[in-house]
């Protein structure tokens, strides 16, 4: 995909709506890719830009599940929507943050992961069944429960529905991962 294929030009902070060029330096002085990505798209409504981030701060920065956690949730919802720029920016957070690395390679070649800790088997387990059959059993409801709390089940379910309509974002603008990086997924069909 090439800047030309972008279905909205690039905001930058100069060209960014009055009201929201504070929200710009904000997203500006945390993002790894500046006011590229879901940014770009969604500057377009301050509104809900504001409110967005607001929910991803608390969603990246404040969640009751472990950054670990967390940021599997953001690549499995990566993974299912084939989304280039997910993955690009949250692989690197994923692994530092210490998912092991072998998991998150054997969730981008589309095969569920081998080796995950209790945890991280609850996190894939709920955000897949979420995701593709739209509600979970009691039985994977109470063993999810058990392991992660009430409160770090609904960040999880949280997060991933979320990230759902980070992915969804990126997708309605065609925004491209950087130019000068190998895109993360070769095809572009979900699985």
């Amino acid at each position: 995909m090439t800047a030309k294929d972008k279905r909205f030009p690039q905001i930058t902070i100069e060209t960014v709506a009055p009201q929201s060029r504070g929200l710009a330096q904000e997203i500006l002085d945390i993002s790894s890719i500046g006011l590229g990505g879901p940014y770009n798209v969604m500057l377009r409504s301050p509104e809900f830009a504001a409110r967005m981030k607001h929910l991803l701060d608390y969603l990246r920065f404040g969640s009751s599940l472990s950054t670990r956690l967390n940021e599997f949730a953001i690549l499995i919802q990566a993974r299912l929507w084939t989304s280039q720029v997910e993955w690009f920016a949250h692989y690197p957070i994923a692994l530092k943050a210490g998912l092991p690395a072998s998991v998150a390679d054997d969730l981008k070649a589309n095969i569920r992961p081998r080796n995950m800790q209790p945890d991280e088997e609850v996190v894939y387990d709920v955000c897949m069944t979420l995701t593709k059959k739209y509600e979970i059993s009691d039985e994977l409801f109470n063993h999810a429960k058990a392991v992660l709390g009430e409160q770090q089940l609904v960040d999880l379910v949280a997060v991933s529905g979320t990230y759902v309509t980070v992915a969804m974002l990126l997708s309605l603008g065609n925004e491209p991962s950087p130019a000068d990086k190998p895109l993360p997924f070769s095809e572009k069909s979900r699985h």
